[in-house]
Formats: structure tokens, C-alpha cells, sequence
């Protein structure tokens, strides 16, 4: 039975933006929403009205009105929503020119640096007339290998407003992780810092840039933010010019190419579990409604409060965490190693900024409370109003540490969707209480299920996260998938018309949500998701290695990668050669696809029709029952997986 965690004060219910959310509904079409139940159930039973109340409540900001809210709410995939209208993403995020505190910047090496809104105004406006005068319009490729700092913001605002498309990679990534994204959408422009900082060491980032470029001819210009050397030496690469050299000063004023809701925005990327990562492209109006319902209604984000999220700009929480912009709330930002130079960094600086929504993620909790850590015991933490946590699910004693050991009286938002819809299906409820391990509340306007194995729904009982209707984020095609093939077989092979998520949860009868994990093969090490087929591409390159597999292990309440490796005769695995492996999957995937095992396996199982079946090793080497059997071409090798000493340390 879960336990009873924290419950509203009576005056927060009523203080907050769901709240006034509800009674404008009860006044204009005469119900009587009491609570969040059946708040929920009005948006989901009245999407169309509960979308337009939302494009007003939230006030997004258009330059022509829509039409019409949705053409077919119960088409999925292919609905079309708010036709005719015309608005700017980047528009909506710089409404606020004024000399309140838009950003905050913290790094490793002890900078801090802030920007108003005018100054974030200004400086967006001087990186987009040279965009705009090199010729980049709407639709081009405009891409970051960038930390998280204020000109990733910059320069993702800068191309938005003209009406390009933004996608972006964490610098930890390696070449060919960087190449298997960007290569396929051919950007023209690449934004990059000269490096970044990681537990007290600048690590370069040119030299990989040098590699990338070669590989990606669509690449006309480098544009180089110094960060870790103020002066970088750029001169091994071509094209490139120094931040500072490319906007122009002079320019003052931003022209918002104002376009279709549905016009693209970002370009998002799955973990590249089956082959290259899927390239998910979302709309400029869908991901800035979808955001604000989430950060106005469900994070009660509002504009005298300061945010932060522990995120990459290559994490989907480093674009729901900007959208922040356009409440007028403060937003600050954080490169580096969270455990740098001590565990209690970020608790310090939550405290210095005077920080009201902390967000982080759940493999980062599970670390805090493993070192020991109190914040609370540490640290005057009592401007902060709620603590947001994703990236995997938190354990029933995270939850319970982090009321203990962090703050009493706050609101704990475990929150859970993914980069696919660049938002959540299930999240945080002001309004209501928190009981350990579970997640508050399904999202408003998300008709969100758990499917049984026979396709029903139930409650009380763990099954498929669906959602049987459309929502404004959903990826508007993938790129580079004239046929829709690869969009319909991601979400809607299972069952037709209904997007089948890759979750296991279970609905409580309270309508709260517990999260089982992927029921896909994807990893989440530190709670960050990554993918097994970088690791592949890696190991058959290898010529020691004849086949591999890779799984997640359930490991002191995070995830650790397990790669189990069949050698080629006359090869065996030494010590050597498992550093060699680390190492070539650290410099060519990411410092954290890098497994905390290698081991030798005599075979690697494969279905029938030859596909890699990583769930069933993920299931036996946690002692779990593999039904399925009669569809492996060679199920006795299962057997090897099911005691494995090494495992157990």
C-alpha cells in the first residue's frame, strides 16, 4: 500500500494556475469540476474545447487565429490541429523584453553569468540577422553540439525565428553517435562551444568537430562559443567563424517569421535501439502548447518563480525546460558533473538562486541518497515548491528519502513520457497528493490507458501504457520516411489508431500512475535513455568479436549496461581487451553507453527470423520467466544467462 506522503494546504489548491484553470471551465460551460479526476476526465471527453481553453489560458501568441481546434479527434496518426493560424515559436518564448532575470547560468569551473530578457532579446536578435543574411529560411537545418548554456538558448531562439528547424547533441557524444543524427537530416549550420567541463576537466570538443564536418558536406558554417578557452584556436576548421565574430551588434530588432502551426520545429532522436536513431519532427505550435500546459498547469510555473532541470541539450527536459521562457519565469542552467567538486553542488546552488522548481532525474536521487547526502539538513531549501523527477521511475524509497532528507513540505512531481512527444502522459497535480511510488495524475487532455496482454484496459494492474487519442505533440512525420512506414510501425503496429508508448505501468484506482520501465530494450543508465545499437555499430567493427548483446540490469535502484560478448575463434576476452572495448565505446558512443560488465557468452539469442532478443537476457539475469521460448532459433542459451556469479557484484 502506498503511503500518504504530502497533501496541499487548502490555500495552494486554490493559489494555483489548475485551480483557476477549473473554475473558468465550471463558469463558461456550467460544470461543476471539483477535483482533479474529473478535470481530467472534461479534457479527455472535451478535447476540442479543453485545447482551445488552453490556447487562451495559457496565451499563445498568434499572429492570425485558427480555424478550427482539431479537423478529427479520433484520427491517429494524421489529425491536424489549429488550422490557419499563424504564430512563431521563438515569439512566444521572447514575449518578455523586459529587465527581470530570463537566465542564470552555473558552470563546473564556478562561472556564473545572467541575462534579462531584454539582454536575451537582444542577443537572439543579433545571432538571427546573420543567419538570416547567410541565407538560412524556414524549413533549413540549424543544429547545437553545445553544453548547456545560454547561447545554446540563443542560438535555438535565433533559428526559430526565422522558421528553421533546431535539433541538438550533447558534446559527450561521440562521432559516429553525432553522424548517426545529424548526418541524416544534412543541417547547414552548426553551432558549437570550443569544449565543456567534466569533474574538474575541460574536455575539447573542436577536434570532434573537425571529424563531424568532414562527414556532413550540408554543414556551411561552424559558428565556435569560447567557453573552456577564451580564445580558441578555430583555424583547423573550415568555415568556421568565432560567436562573437558572426552576430552582427548592431541588429536590434527580431523579424518572427510567422508560419503554420504545424510547421516544424525540432528534430528529435529515439535511442537508435533498432539501427540508426529515428528522427522524430515535431511542430513549432504543438510542442509550445503541449510545454505550457505541462510547465502553467501541471508544474503551476508561474512568472515570479526560478527553474531548473538537470539536463544535456541533448535530453528532451533541455527544450521543455526553455519553453519556461515564455511564463516570464527565471531559468537556470547548469553544465557539468552534478557530484562536481562535491554531492551537494546542486543543492548549494538551488539554495544561492533561491531555485522554486527543481528537476532532475531519478538515476540522480538514487546517487544522493546512496552518498548520503541531506540537503535539507544542509541547505535553506525553503523557497523550493516542488521537485520534479524523470528518466526512470523512482523507487517507493526515493520518494520517501527525498521527503525525508530533502523537504517536507513540498510538491514531488515523478513525471514520465519521452522524447517522442517531447512531453509527458503522465505528470504532477498541485491539486492533489503524493503517495510514494507513484506518479500524481495522467496529463490533461491525454486519454491515456493501461492495455492487459488482451488489449483491454485495466486498473490495478500493470499493463501497456496507450493513448487512444491524438494530442497536439505528436511527432508530425519522421524524417526521411516519405511512407509513414517507420512513424506507423513506432507507436501504432499493436494496436491500429492507438499509440502504444513502450511503457509498462498500472493505473491505480486513485488515477495515479506507477511506472514498471520500458517494455521495450531500452537502456537508462543515470536516467538518461540511450540505445543498443550504438553499441553494436561499435562491436562489429571489432574484429575479436563475433556477435554481442546488450541489456540494462536492475542495479541499486538505477540501471547499469551489461554487454555480453561471443568471440571469434582464437580470440578470447582479456582485461585488455575490455578496456579497449570501454574505451571505444566512451570516444565513439557516450561516456554513459559504457557497460559496467563485459562478458563472455558462448551464443547470443535470436528469434527466428533473426532478430536479437535482448529482453529475454534481460529477463533471465534477473530471474524472471522467458514464455516465449518456441519462437528462438536457439532457446538453450538462454540457460547461461539465468546465474551469472559476476552479476551479483
Amino acid at each position: 500500500m502506498s503511503k500518504l506522503l504530502w497533501q496541499p494546504t487548502e490555500q495552494r489548491i486554490k493559489s494555483s494556475n489548475m485551480y483557476r484553470f477549473m473554475q473558468k471551465i465550471n463558469e463558461k460551460y456550467a460544470t461543476r469540476l471539483t477535483d482533479y479526476g474529473a478535470l481530467h476526465q472534461w479534457s479527455v471527453d472535451n478535447l476540442e474545447n479543453f485545447w482551445a481553453e488552453t490556447w487562451d489560458f495559457v496565451d499563445i501568441k498568434a499572429s492570425l487565429p485558427y480555424d478550427k481546434v482539431v479537423d478529427d479527434p479520433a484520427k491517429m496518426p494524421g489529425a491536424h490541429w489549429f488550422s490557419n493560424s499563424r504564430l512563431n515559436f521563438a515569439e512566444n518564448l521572447l514575449r518578455f523584453r523586459n529587465d527581470e532575470t530570463a537566465l542564470i547560468f552555473r558552470g563546473e569551473d564556478s562561472v556564473r553569468r545572467t541575462l534579462t530578457y531584454k539582454e536575451l532579446y537582444a542577443a537572439t536578435a543579433q545571432v538571427a540577422a546573420s543567419l538570416k543574411e547567410m541565407g538560412i529560411v524556414a524549413g533549413d537545418r540549424v543544429v547545437g553540439f553545445m553544453p548547456n548554456m545560454p547561447e545554446s538558448i540563443i542560438a535555438m531562439l535565433a533559428a526559430t525565428s526565422l522558421g528553421a528547424v533546431w535539433s541538438s547533441c550533447s558534446p559527450d557524444f561521440g562521432i559516429k553517435g553525432v553522424l548517426d543524427r545529424f548526418g541524416q537530416t544534412k543541417p547547414r549550420v552548426l553551432f558549437t562551444a570550443d569544449g565543456y567541463f567534466f569533474k574538474g576537466r575541460p574536455i575539447d570538443s573542436l577536434a570532434r568537430i573537425g571529424e563531424i564536418i568532414k562527414e556532413i558536406p550540408s554543414i556551411e558554417k561552424v559558428i565556435a562559443i569560447p567557453y573552456t578557452d577564451q580564445e580558441p584556436d578555430i583555424s583547423a576548421l573550415p568555415n568556421a567563424v568565432l560567436f562573437q565574430d558572426f552576430k552582427q551588434e548592431k541588429a536590434t530588432e527580431i523579424e518572427f517569421a510567422q508560419l503554420p502551426f504545424e510547421h516544424p520545429l525540432y528534430i528529435m532522436y529515439s535511442s537508435g535501439t533498432t539501427g540508426l536513431p529515428k528522427c522524430m519532427v515535431q511542430s513549432a505550435g504543438g510542442v509550445l502548447i503541449h510545454h505550457l500546459k505541462e510547465l502553467v498547469f501541471h508544474t503551476d510555473l508561474k512568472k515570479d518563480d526560478t527553474i531548473f532541470y538537470f539536463t544535456t541539450c541533448g535530453w528532451m527536459m533541455w527544450n521543455w525546460l526553455t519553453s519556461s521562457l515564455a511564463t516570464g519565469a527565471t531559468l537556470v542552467l547548469y553544465d557539468g558533473n552534478p557530484f562536481h567538486p562535491k554531492p551537494e553542488t546542486l543543492w548549494q546552488m538551488a539554495q544561492d538562486e533561491k531555485i522554486t522548481v527543481f528537476g532532475t532525474s531519478a538515476g540522480y536521487i538514487a546517487a544522493l541518497k546512496n552518498a548520503g547526502v541531506k540537503p535539507g539538513k544542509q541547505f535553506d531549501l525553503q523557497p523550493i515548491k516542488a521537485l520534479l523527477s524523470t528518466g526512470s521511475p523512482l523507487s517507493e524509497e526515493d520518494f520517501e528519502f527525498i521527503y525525508t532528507d530533502i523537504k517536507e513540505d513540498m510538491q514531488l512531481a515523478s513525471i514520465s513520457g519521452g522524447s517522442d512527444l517531447n512531453g509527458c502522459f503522465a505528470l504532477g497535480n498541485p491539486m492533489g497528493p503524493v503517495y510514494s511510488g507513484e506518479l500524481q495524475c495522467l496529463g490533461l487532455g491525454m486519454n491515456v490507458f493501461a492495455y492487459d496482454h488482451s488489449g483491454k484496459p485495466v486498473v490495478g494492474e500493470q499493463g501497456e501504457l496507450v493513448c487512444t487519442a491524438p494530442f497536439p505533440s505528436m511527432p508530425i512525420y519522421f524524417w526521411d520516411d516519405q511512407d509513414g512506414k517507420k512513424y506507423h510501425s513506432a507507436y501504432f503496429e499493436e494496436y491500429p489508431g492507438i499509440w502504444t508508448h513502450g511503457d509498462f505501468i498500472e493505473i491505480t484506482k486513485r488515477g495515479g500512475v506507477v511506472m514498471y520501465g520500458r517494455s521495450d530494450a531500452t537502456l537508462n543508465p543515470g536516467g538518461v535513455r540511450i540505445g543498443t545499437a550504438e553499441i553494436y555499430r561499435l562491436m562489429e567493427k571489432m574484429e575479436e568479436i563475433e556477435d554481442s548483446v546488450v541489456v540494462g540490469q536492475e542495479w541499486n535502484n538505477d540501471t547499469r549496461v551489461i554487454l555480453f560478448v561471443k568471440m571469434k575463434q582464437d580470440f578470447t576476452l582479456t582485461g585488455e581487451l575490455k578496456e579497449r572495448i570501454k574505451k571505444n565505446i566512451r570516444n565513439n558512443a557516450s561516456p554513459r553507453h559504457v557497460p559496467a560488465k563485459i562478458i563472455e557468452t558462448p551464443d547470443i539469442p535470436y528469434t527466428l527470423n533473426m532478430k536479437k532478443v535482448e529482453l529475454a537476457v534481460k529477463k533471465m539475469i534477473h530471474g524472471r520467466e522467458v514464455k516465449n521460448r518456441d519462437a528462438l532459433k536457439n532457446p538453450e542459451i538462454l540457460d547461461f544467462f539465468a546465474d551469472i556469479p559476476e552479476l551479483n557484484s
